[in-house]
């Protein structure tokens, strides 16, 4: 294995949040390519005591490297429709060529959403939930499978659904969801006006 993978993990005065789920999710990268040899990643933790961090933890099948920078929230409030049948990010790698490549189609809007064969999947940077009729639903098939999609599903907050193109119309509100924004409902009024 010589690809790198990733875990952002959010870190407010010193305190780490949701590990459990970025600790699962960094030992099934580690199956699929057979290995076993897990290492307790709070271990390797050691954030700032104030203030809100981004806690990088880059790693192989041998090794864990982790930074931190402070973070500073990147606003989104348009995005751009593109369309790729072929994207793959279902592990959550360094290596982002396709995912960097298609957020340079966002034009004047703030960041994209990703269409892949006809399903909405996720932003650049984010899992998307959508409202509709008091309910949120996920895409069913994201790119990938974030540590706070899979918090909020297992605590019923949203519930994944097949999410078609054609559909957006029915909802009424965006939000995304990642391991620094947590989930962050981007309308203020109506999906419709943040498409561009």
């Amino acid at each position: 294995m010589s690809e790198t993978f990733l875990e952002t993990i959010r870190a407010v005065d010193g305190k780490v949040y949701n590990l459990s789920y970025h600790q699962q999710r960094y030992e099934d990268v580690l199956k699929s390519f057979g290995s076993s040899d897990f290492k307790n990643l709070q271990d390797y933790l050691n954030p700032p005591v104030t203030g809100l961090y981004r806690c990088r933890l880059i790693y192989d099948t041998r090794n864990i490297d982790v930074t931190y920078h402070k973070y500073e929230k990147r606003e989104v409030a348009s995005l751009r429709l593109v369309y790729d049948d072929s994207v793959d990010y279902s592990r959550k790698s360094t290596y982002r060529n396709e995912l960097e490549s298609l957020f340079e189609k966002r034009e004047e809007c703030d960041d994209i959403l990703i269409i892949k064969n006809s399903l909405i999947t996720d932003t650049s940077i984010a899992n998307v939930a959508f409202y509709n009729s008091g309910l949120w639903y996920t895409p069913l098939k994201p790119l990938l499978r974030g540590t706070t999609r899979q918090r909020l599903l297992d605590e019923n907050k949203i519930i994944e659904k097949e999410i078609r193109i054609q559909d957006l119309k029915e909802y009424s509100k965006i939000a995304l969801m990642n391991a620094m924004i947590d989930f962050d409902i981007i309308t203020k009024y109506d999906l419709k006006d943040i498409i561009c």
